[in-house]
């Protein structure tokens, strides 16, 4: 079939996206933001989903307008099934599944993490454009998940590597809470961070085997200290802040590339790409290259655009499923957690 075009739909979260990919080529990708979780210092699910439910029509037109198409150009439509928060994927899948029955054409279920990791073969008019070669390693590190996947192929993955309590996007915006700087917390620490000295201070370090991570221990050696200085100098969060969020930030890409690093040297793969919206940080991406100069590795960062929650990935996922012919039943229901 020539010109494969697949609308994609995500609604994980509290962000509403659609886009528009033709033969892997990106035609539009729109997403409609919620600042009303600002004031609450996180995301609140009920928000979510009814502010999904008012944004999710005027995405798609918008999406399919900057793609220069027509519904009836479109071979499948491509929605996120899960992992996020049910009422939010529960307005996507709905609309999704009366989208593609109106217009007679597959359905298609996208994993939201899979779909992170293909962003990397989203064609988006980059010059000398080259996706990575299988097998190759992916560091995916999110708000909700810090994983490192072995990818064996578009639809093969196995999750080598994950946290066993918080990830490390859960840890930034701990530390910004604490530091009483704004949710989302890790745009803030980034942005402290790179006026700050890195190695102020030293912060525990999780000792746990494998490829596993943990962050749990760090936030509460973070909060101790904190307690402690300000207990002897009120002014020590305002005095410090910069080295605060410098040392953290350190702390946490160490602990991140540590065990990326290890799974490299042991799977004999050099091939490393970064993903989820955790990659969007300065120093964890300033990391990768560093690593990619020492140990040889080729590596791929994505855009800033593609490290947040997007509809093109899911796009990008939905054309692989569907060249191979997988289609999703009208009957699927969202699920909240990883099915990995």
């Amino acid at each position: 079939m020539d010109n494969i075009t697949i609308l994609g739909i995500e609604s994980s979260c509290d962000d509403t996206s659609a886009a528009v990919i033709r033969n892997g080529e990106l035609l539009s990708n729109v997403i409609a933001n919620q600042d009303v979780h600002i004031a609450y210092g996180g995301v609140v699910p009920e928000l979510a989903s009814r502010a999904l439910q008012l944004n999710i029509v005027p995405t798609i037109h918008q999406a399919i307008k900057n793609a220069s198409v027509s519904l009836s150009e479109i071979h499948a439509i491509a929605y996120t099934r899960g992992p996020g928060l049910m009422g939010s994927l529960l307005v996507g899948t709905s609309f999704a599944k009366g989208l593609a029955l109106s217009l007679g054409v597959p359905l298609i279920d996208v994993n939201h993490l899979k779909a992170h990791v293909l962003v990397h073969f989203i064609h988006d008019n980059t010059p000398n454009f080259k996706p990575p070669t299988f097998p190759f390693l992916c560091l995916l590190v999110s708000g909700g998940n810090s994983q490192i996947v072995l990818v064996k192929s578009y639809s093969e993955m196995e999750i080598i590597g994950q946290t066993i309590d918080d990830a490390a996007g859960e840890a930034f915006d701990k530390c910004a809470k604490i530091l009483g700087g704004p949710y989302p917390g890790g745009p803030f620490v980034d942005v402290m961070a790179q006026q700050g000295d890195a190695y102020a201070f030293n912060l525990n370090k999780p000792r746990i085997g494998g490829y596993q991570y943990s962050f749990s221990g760090l936030k509460t050696s973070f909060l101790y200290l904190v307690r402690d200085e300000m207990k002897k100098n009120p002014a020590f969060i305002e005095q410090r802040k910069t080295d605060l969020c410098a040392s953290f930030q350190r702390t946490v890409v160490e602990i991140l590339m540590e065990k990326l690093l290890k799974a490299s040297q042991d799977y004999h793969i050099s091939t490393i790409a970064l993903a989820g919206g955790v990659s969007a940080n300065s120093a964890l991406r300033k990391a990768v290259e560093n690593y990619a100069h020492i140990y040889n590795w080729t590596t791929f960062i994505p855009k800033l655009a593609f490290t947040t929650d997007n509809a093109a990935m899911v796009a990008i996922t939905g054309m692989y499923k569907f060249k191979a012919g997988e289609y999703s039943d009208i009957s699927l229901t969202p699920f909240a957690k990883t099915l990995v």
